[in-house]
């Protein structure tokens, strides 16, 4: 297998993802949601099920990005979130045309919040925070559990699929909001899982191949285990892509980066992980030594 041997080509196409979002960032921005941004919240009760298109026929008035929610089992209840700040009369009049479109009351305007940028800026720090920890945690299992060029690799491969699922979202102007954050914590997860299931075949390896060089170890573990990973994968996939196709609106907010992170997250087990321990290894002071531990 020439993984190893072509690292060249897969991370290129990496980089060639990350630059183009980069792009798409300098001329049409990031798109965030009210989470990050701030913005106005408003739920209404309709008696009845309405259709999406319907209710942007209202909200598309003041906001055509708008998220639109169904709340409780009968879907009768709507969650309108909006990055545009809203002041009490424009929420009002949101309200009036809901009322002479559908009939309801005054009751049936059952909440309305508004997000400053300054809440908005804080839960952006806690999503940073929570990422930040749960690479720091990981990094410290690996390197006890391995060592720490296993764990540095690990990490990298992380970032990459932190990267990798940005730049999607970017690229394709999808909000960015806490769904996504939640997803992101839940694709690291899954991709240390995946990650670590080739370097501990790895390591057994070692003890196996006595006379070796780190490339064809490596080639021959990611070998052994591709087929897993990819069987895992798909798997997996079946059931979030069923989640994101069958689901609610705030469903789908999640499934979305899920989606991304788990091809992104397989694909950076086999093709970058490994590769960046190869590296790390190969350019050691002693690169002849196979490993520190028995």
């Amino acid at each position: 297998m020439e993984i190893i041997h072509q690292k060249k080509i897969w991370f290129s196409i990496s980089a060639l993802i990350i630059l183009t979002a980069l792009l798409f960032a300098v001329v049409n921005g990031v798109n965030t949601g009210i989470d990050f941004t701030g913005g106005t919240i408003m739920e209404f009760d309709f008696h009845q099920q309405v259709e999406v298109s319907e209710i942007r026929q209202v909200t598309n008035q003041f906001d055509a990005d708008a998220s639109i929610n169904f709340i409780g089992a009968e879907q009768e209840q709507v969650q309108i979130r909006t990055i545009v700040d809203m002041n009490h009369q424009e929420r009002m009049e949101v309200f009036h045309e809901f009322q002479e479109k559908y009939g309801i009351v005054e009751n049936d305007f059952l909440r309305a919040a508004q997000f400053g940028p300054s809440i908005g800026q804080e839960i952006q720090n806690r999503a940073y925070l929570s990422i930040l920890i749960a690479a720091v945690g990981m990094l410290i299992y690996i390197t006890f559990r391995f060592e720490f060029s296993f764990g540095l690799a690990a990490i990298i491969a992380l970032i990459h699929d932190i990267l990798i699922v940005v730049a999607v979202f970017i690229i394709f102007q999808i909000p960015i909001n806490s769904p996504f954050v939640a997803a992101m914590l839940t694709v690291l997860g899954y991709s240390i899982n995946d990650t670590i299931v080739v370097f501990d075949r790895i390591r057994e390896n070692r003890k196996l191949m006595k006379k070796f060089d780190f490339t064809s170890l490596t080639s021959e573990s990611i070998r052994q285990t591709i087929k897993r990973s990819i069987y895992t994968s798909v798997t997996t996939l079946i059931t979030i892509v069923a989640l994101y196709i069958l689901g609610v609106p705030m469903i789908k907010d999640f499934a979305l980066p899920l989606i991304a992170g788990i091809i992104s997250g397989t694909y950076s087990s086999i093709f970058i992980a490994s590769p960046v321990w190869v590296m790390i290894k190969e350019r050691s002071k002693d690169p002849n030594k196979t490993f520190s531990k028995a």
